[in-house]
Formats: structure tokens, sequence, C-alpha cells
């Protein structure tokens, strides 16, 4: 069964008519009235909020590859503990799957274990 989406998109002349309605939640008195110090403190408590520098070690330039649609057996507590990680464990299952193959060798990638 297909999941809803929640996600709507709106033009940008859209949401500016929408503004002028007033149908934004944003409280702009009391963003007019902020300093610029508690402008800052309030960004960088934000938990959200990126604050150390992005590492690109791991970046490349391109494409990933294609996936592959299959159908595998996996130990129960193992799927169960990937599944609790949330929302796109199936990604998280195949980085740990590409870390390994990396630490094995693009070469050894076929060898057995």
């Amino acid at each position: 069964m297909k999941k809803k989406e929640n996600i709507v998109r709106y033009t940008a002349e859209e949401l500016a008519v929408m503004c002028e309605r007033g149908e934004d939640r944003t409280d702009w008195a009391k963003v007019k009235a902020m300093t610029e110090d508690e402008l800052e403190a309030s960004i960088a408590a934000d938990s959200d909020g990126v604050h150390e520098e992005l590492d690109w070690t791991q970046g490349f330039v391109g494409l990933p590859p294609g996936k592959k649609h299959i159908n595998i057996r996996v130990d129960a507590d193992v799927l169960d503990w990937f599944r609790s990680k949330g929302k796109g464990y199936q990604t998280y299952m195949n980085s740990v799957l590409r870390a390994f193959v990396a630490k094995q060798g693009a070469g050894q990638a076929s060898n057995r274990l």
C-alpha cells in the first residue's frame, strides 16, 4: 500500500499571495524586534542547524550507481535493528554494505569472506 505524501508544493507567486493573506505562521513583529545578538543566539541554539564544517572526504562527482531490486533474507534481529533507526533504513543498510565493499577494495568485492 502506497503511503500518502504530506508534501505540498507552491510556486513563489502562490507563496507571496498566501503571505499577503496572512496564511504564514511567522510572527514577523517578533522577528523584526530581534537584535542581531538575539538572532545569532537563536541560530546557535537550533538543534537542527548544521554548525560544524562539512566532511567532503567521502563526496564524489557524478551520479551514484543505479540500484537493482532484489529479495534477500536477513536475520530478524538484524532487520529489526535497522528498522529501529526509522525511515530510510534500507538506504542505511545499503550504506553499510557499500562501506564494507569499499573496505574490501574494489577488486575484492566479489571474493567470498
